[in-house]
């Protein structure tokens, strides 16, 4: 198994993506730690991986609280006696399908703020204990649809580009301590309701309907291949690798 041995915490567990990573991490042996703001979603992703024979222990966390990001992360580090790794999924609370000219500051900051701080906090706090063994994989996922820009996503574009920018910063300050952190870039996957809800938003917008919006996007990435490209990310074999933005697209846009 890929992760054998790896104490593993995931951010928005109960979420699409953050499930479907925290199934393919207990695959491959790692020993999770899983927190959201919705303890039953989460719950509910552990059961199914304890009826796999995988190993996995819950938190309700709000990765907005500082206190409780700490807190968490410094309970996990004394009982596993480590974080080999993290995965950020937690959710922007984005506002799309509305013309950048219709909206409002604050739905169009909303993600910004939010992407910014969940995500620097989360990497923060665990980095810093990574720092002491000198080791550690901090992963997260973007999801820019197209490098030309896509309208009616207020600023979930910007969100994620900050969320880059963040990423190549801690990089370059803890690399040399031994510490990777990879992104996962990705225009969304089609079998989750998040995703769905959205692609209902951008069909309306553009004057389509729910069917001809999805023929469009028959070739993004299920869940499951999202999950499978961050384990490859994860695993030792990579150790080369920092600051690596791993576009996961099944070619439907190459960057």
């Amino acid at each position: 198994m890929l992760l054998e041995n790896k104490n593993a915490i995931i951010y928005g567990a109960g979420g699409g993506i953050g499930g479907a990573v925290a199934r393919a991490f207990a695959r491959e042996g790692a020993k999770l730690f899983l927190a959201g703001r919705t303890l039953a979603k989460v719950e509910a992703v552990a059961q199914e991986i304890s009826a796999a024979g995988g190993m996995a222990e819950v938190a309700q966390v709000d990765a907005l609280d500082e206190q409780a990001v700490e807190k968490h992360i410094g309970d996990v580090a004394k009982k596993a006696g480590g974080i080999d790794l993290l995965f950020n999924a937690i959710g922007m609370e984005d506002i799309q399908g509305t013309p950048l000219l219709d909206m409002s500051l604050d739905d169009f900051a909303h993600p910004v703020i939010i992407a910014t701080r969940t995500q620097f906090l989360t990497g923060r706090a665990v980095a810093r204990h990574m720092v002491k063994q000198g080791a550690g994989v901090i992963l997260t996922i973007t999801a820019v649809p197209d490098p030309e820009g896509t309208p009616n996503v207020g600023g979930f574009d910007v969100a994620c580009a900050a969320v880059e920018g963040l990423w190549r910063s801690f990089a370059a300050e803890l690399g040399p301590q031994g510490i990777r952190f990879g992104v996962l870039r990705s225009p969304g996957s089609p079998d989750t309701p998040d995703v769905q809800e959205v692609f209902r938003l951008h069909a309306k917008a553009t004057g389509k309907s729910l069917e001809e919006y999805l023929a469009g996007s028959s070739s993004l990435p299920l869940v499951a291949e999202v999950a499978n490209a961050a384990v490859l990310m994860a695993v030792d074999l990579a150790s080369a690798r920092s600051e690596t933005v791993a576009i996961v697209t099944c070619g439907y846009i190459v960057d």
